[in-house]
């Protein structure tokens, strides 16, 4: 009788357990087959009053050098790590203990987590649902759509987002003819994209030439 009494009590916990855990596998399952319509972050943008251009293609459709561009500026280790790069983590730590500025270690895994499914802030409870988005496209999606999807969902400049998007209003042609110095170009306005424009000079343009002529150690085909 108490066992009876007790289990409608706890169907609404279990049901919202459920929704707070699912829901989030369910997004990534399907993510994982389909495009991503929108972000928290274009939403946002959106209700501030900015535009929104993006364009979705396939991996295949998008240049190679900007795979390469993007995986030299932000994350070298992309196919060999599961998500969190603890070398690099290490080394910045150690860079803040020394005296020097506590510098992000993102990886593209977990920018993409970001991304997709989280709001921008750099809070404990968003950082810990980012690391766990981050462990599960790890396992669902592979380097090849965690890539994809970043490369059409990142933001590239006020209202631009995706890489089709941006190769078409910064050097008029489309993303899969991109060569290795616009694909560069476009990695080096990464870590700021709504500050720093492709087409500058200045640090953005410093910051693309010390890429272009990285990129040769970052293989050509997307972690083989």
């Amino acid at each position: 009788m108490t066992t009876r009494r007790f289990l409608p009590r706890r169907r609404p916990m279990l049901a919202g357990l459920a929704l707070l855990f699912g829901l989030p596998l369910l997004l990534v399952a399907l993510y994982r087959f389909v495009p991503v319509p929108l972000t928290p972050l274009m939403v946002i943008r959106l209700v501030e009053g900015e535009g929104l251009t993006k364009r979705w293609v396939p991996l295949a459709d998008i240049s190679p050098e900007l795979s390469r561009a993007v995986v030299t500026s932000e994350d070298q280790r992309f196919c060999s790590h599961h998500g969190f790069d603890w070398i690099e983590i290490g080394e910045a730590m150690d860079e803040y203990r020394d005296g020097g500025r506590l510098r992000g270690a993102s990886t593209l895994s977990q920018q993409t987590a970001k991304n997709v499914f989280l709001w921008p802030g750099r809070n404990a409870l968003r950082k810990g649902l980012e690391a766990g988005f981050t462990v599960l496209i790890e396992a669902l999606w592979g380097k090849r759509r965690i890539m994809e999807v970043y490369l059409n969902v990142v933001e590239w400049g006020p209202g631009l987002y995706g890489a089709e998007a941006a190769a078409w209003h910064y050097f008029h042609r489309p993303a899969r003819t991109l060569p290795r110095r616009q694909a560069a170009a476009r990695a080096a306005g990464l870590p700021n994209p709504r500050r720093f424009s492709p087409l500058g000079g200045g640090y953005a343009g410093m910051r693309a030439r010390i890429i272009e002529s990285r990129m040769a150690t970052v293989s050509p085909t997307l972690c083989p």
